[in-house]
């Protein structure tokens, strides 16, 4: 009988320590809704966003369909004509198979707050 406590209570607390343990490793804020401010730029292969902050690149995906609608809306001649934006969204890995392999990760955006062919003067000008 004591043997097989012996064997026994080990396995219970490795058990419990990866029971205890699953899910720690997904970041926190995965699906948390950030809002930013940056240029975006759309046209036929590319879809990007430039954070004004700290210049990070991300592809865009447009979930709220508000956002390449909007920049339509504003009669461009030429395609990849940056305009400033204010939205919220949350950030995703993108797939390395993909045209988005080229970006860190993906911006889902979620509401579209601002849109403007006028870039303000601070850190968004290029």
């Amino acid at each position: 009988m004591k043997l097989f406590i012996r064997l026994t209570f080990p396995l219970f607390v490795f058990t419990c320590i990866i029971i205890a343990c699953n899910g720690k490793n997904q970041p926190e804020n995965a699906t948390k809704t950030i809002k930013l401010k940056g240029l975006y730029s759309y046209g036929p292969e590319v879809k990007s966003f430039i954070d004004c902050e700290d210049n990070r690149e991300f592809w865009v995906a447009d979930s709220a369909k508000t956002l390449e609608l909007s920049y339509a809306n504003l009669g461009f001649e030429k395609p990849y004509t940056p305009v400033y934006v204010e939205l919220e969204g949350n950030l995703v890995k993108s797939d390395t198979t993909t045209v988005t392999g080229g970006y860190d990760s993906t911006l889902v955006v979620t509401k579209l707050i601002k849109i403007s062919k006028q870039i303000p003067d601070g850190p968004c000008v290029q």
